[in-house]
This record gives structure tokens, sequence and C-alpha cells, in this order.
């Protein structure tokens, strides 16, 4: 070998030997090598304070669709899940038996009207009668009786007739209010009875929608009617939907020992639906200035003590330190005591690290 060769090949062992010095230097501190962590800077945010909730949707209005007396059905004028008006007819019963009553209370109001008119000309033939003493008190008395029973008896078959004509007109079945026909139950030719069995039609309005949810009877103190409720569904992925807490249970359930609590949503393009399962929750205030740490930072949490340890880097050294927790907020944690605003906390790597090991941060 030359002598040019034999100094290259030596300034490269030399060379070697002092990065493979620097690498160990760190080992040889702690025993192993230094661990590759991510960090997160423990920071100061405004915060919005919340109740978690899970319930269901109900729409507000909703009504079954019944006859208020037995006939068969004449017509059906409606499908299923069809849009229909207030006052909009759904079907027709049979109206022949109530045709010919109106026609026979009309001809005895007619009857009637005559006689009250008859009796009423008696009575001005009897005072003229009087005036002239060709007829006694006692008659002109008379009169004056049989023309007031004959105006009852027309007031009563006017009744009558008001009566007759309002059966006719339930014999047409009506939509109470606006809405979509969730269920018809009838078709030409069924009997129906009177208010009782199977509706002939469910009739639902979904512009506005009922969420009932349970909140822990620990967490009603927070809760306030007129709060806003955010919540989502499946039905309608990556959409957030808000209500207004509207009805507060005053009684807890006795098994659960939960309160029921009723938002109402607003639903006017109908994206939502009766019946729906909902997560989400109640914002009951904002607080600012509140430190906060990533969750992922966490290495314990109890939710009851409201304790937790983290992994802080103090001079590339993971030290292990308790504090105490406050609020979840999404995917921040409030810190109550034990960090202070710009301190590095472990989020990725923290499995890794015990107390008093060296790590490296990646990116740093």
């Amino acid at each position: 070998m030359s002598m040019r060769l034999w100094l290259i090949a030596l300034v490269g062992a030399a060379t070697v030997t002092s990065s493979c010095s620097k690498a160990t230097k760190a080992e040889s501190e702690t025993g192993r090598p230094p661990v590759a962590v991510e960090t997160a800077t423990v920071a100061l945010a405004e915060i919005q304070e919340s109740v978690d909730v899970v319930g269901s949707l109900a729409p507000k209005f909703s009504a079954d669709i019944k006859s208020e007396f037995t006939a068969v059905v004449a017509e059906v004028y409606v499908t299923e899940w069809v849009a229909v008006g207030r006052g909009q007819l759904l079907a027709r019963l049979d109206t022949r038996e109530g045709e010919a009553e109106v026609e026979a209370v009309g001809a005895s109001l007619l009857q009637a009207e005559v006689a009250e008119t008859r009796a009423q000309r008696e009575q001005e033939r009897s005072v003229k009668l009087k005036e002239v003493g060709l007829i006694t008190q006692q008659g002109l008395d008379d009169a004056r009786t049989a023309r007031e029973a004959a105006a009852a008896t027309t007031a009563a078959v006017r009744a009558q007739l008001r009566s007759a004509e309002t059966r006719l007109a339930k014999s047409m079945i009506r939509s109470p209010f606006d809405g979509i026909v969730a269920s018809r139950y009838v078709n030409v030719g069924d009997r129906v009875e009177s208010m009782g069995g199977s509706p002939m039609f469910r009739i639902v309005d979904n512009r506005v929608l009922d969420l009932t949810v349970t909140v822990p009877s620990t967490r009603i103190a927070a809760l306030r009617v007129g709060q806003e409720l955010q919540f989502t569904s499946d039905a309608a992925p990556g959409r957030t939907f808000t209500g207004t807490v509207a009805h507060i249970n005053p009684s807890a359930e006795d098994a659960s020992r939960t309160i029921r609590v009723m938002a109402e949503v607003r639903n006017a393009d109908g994206a939502l639906k009766g019946g729906l399962f909902v997560k989400g929750r109640v914002l009951t205030g904002a607080r600012s200035q509140v430190l906060t740490v990533p969750r992922a930072a966490l290495l314990s949490w109890d939710l009851e003590s409201k304790r937790a340890e983290v992994f802080t880097v103090d001079n590339g050294v993971a030290r292990r330190r308790a504090i105490t927790t406050g609020a979840a907020i999404g995917d921040a944690v409030e810190v109550a005591g034990g960090l202070a605003a710009g301190e590095a906390v472990i989020t990725r790597g923290g499995f890794n690290v015990h107390d008093g090991d060296r790590v490296t941060v990646a990116g740093a």
C-alpha cells in the first residue's frame, strides 16, 4: 500500500471513531439511545363548555286521522309519502245516508218555519181583537205562548240541521295541517269505525322536530332553556345541525337517574327525519385564557378524580408529570394545574419513553 492510500484510510478511521463516540455519548448517560418523539406546546385558548348528549328525533306535529262515525270508504285521494296542505281532501266516506238525513231535517225545518209564521199571525190577530174587546186576556196569552213554542221548535230543528250538515262534512276526511302522508291504512270499500281501530292516515310535519336527549343528573345544573344544542346524525354525514333547548324535565328517571331534555330543531330543508338517532352537545358557556393540551398527550386519565399524567420535554430529557384536568373540548383537554403555558408535552412516541430518558423531537 502506498503512503497516500495509507493516510486516507487512517483519516477515515478517525472520522468514524469520532462519529461513534458522539452517538454513544447520550447512550452512556442513560444506557439507551434517545427516543424520537413528537411534541405540542401547552397553549392558552378559548374553550366552549358543553354537555355531551345522545337522543332521537321525532316530528313536533303528527296526527293519526280517524273517522268520527262508522261508514264505508267511497274514495281515497292521496297515496303515501306525498305532501298535503292544511284542509286538503284525503278521502271521502259514503255520504248517502248523511245526505238523506240533511234533506229530511231540512224539510222539517221548512214545516217548523211555516208553523212559526202561522203562530205569529195568530198572535197579531189576537192583539187586534183584544183592542176591540172581542177576545179575553187568556186568549191573547195563549196566542203568545203558541208563537213562542213555534219559534222554539224552529230553533231546535235548525240546530238539528246544523248537526246533520256537520256530520255530512265530517265524511270528507281532510288534513289538519301541512305535512307528509307518512302512512295510508285504507282503500276504497274498507269499513271504518267511529274513532276506533286503526287510523285512516298518519300525517307528519317534519319542518320542526323535537330532539329528546338524556342528561346525567350531575350535569343538569349547567343546562338552561334557550341554550344551543349542536348534533350530528349518520343519516347526514359531514353536517352539523343545531337546535334550542325548549324543555327540561323537572324530575329524573327512577332507574337511570337521568333527566330528559327536549330541544326544538328547525328542519327547513328536510334533511332530518323523525326516529333518527343523533349525538351532540349542549353548549353551556365559554371561557378564555384556558390552558389546553392535546388529548393524545395524556398517558392516563381518571375522569372522576380529574387527574392525568403527561411527559414534558426539558432540555432534551423526558419528565413524567402529574396534572389536574378540566373540561374536554374535542381533541383538547383543559389543564387546571401542573403545567404552564409554553411547555412542551410529548404527543407521539411516549409509549417508548421512561422518566429521565433523552429524546429527540421530530422536526426540531
